[in-house]
């Protein structure tokens, strides 16, 4: 697996990946130097997090290799239809899923989620509307939902 360190507006984020796929993107507590060079493999993620940044880009497509069980993968999967600028609640999720009952099981695989962004667990919240636990701390789960959901501009005619 090759790895790199790219600097973003929520801190410094490792991008872990093979020709198979990326298969981890984190973003770390402490600030680290960005790596000097970028590995082919991991071009495309990284050109795809910068346009997202930018506010360039709302869906990644880059390849990617998932690691987990099927039930991680099932809420990862519905995790990535959550469109972008929506949220959904996690009771909701569960509900998508065919099991309200889940909800525990489906909090803990959205913890578990090793692609910060690209899967957009940050689009989940509490059923009464407020930001719930995000393992990249509540601050940058907020910065991320205004970030996708920019303040409308009110006509003054």
């Amino acid at each position: 697996m090759k790895q790199t360190i790219i600097k973003t507006p929520l801190g410094s984020t490792k991008i872990i990946g093979d020709e198979n796929g990326i298969a981890a993107i984190t973003v770390l507590d402490d600030e680290v130097k960005p790596s000097d060079e970028i590995p082919t493999e991991l071009t495309e993620a990284v050109e795809q997090l910068n346009a997202y940044f930018k506010g360039n880009l709302e869906q990644f497509n880059f390849k990617t290799n998932l690691k987990g069980t099927d039930f991680q993968k099932r809420v990862w999967k519905a995790l990535l239809e959550i469109p972008y600028g929506k949220t959904t609640s996690y009771l909701e999720l569960s509900k998508t899923l065919g099991d309200v009952k889940a909800i525990r099981a489906v909090a803990a695989a959205n913890g578990k989620n090793p692609l910060w962004i690209v899967v957009p667990c940050h689009r989940v919240i509490g059923s009464d509307g407020s930001l719930t636990g995000y393992a990249g701390g509540l601050w940058r789960k907020k910065w991320l939902l205004e970030h996708e959901t920019p303040p409308i501009q009110q006509s003054l005619f």
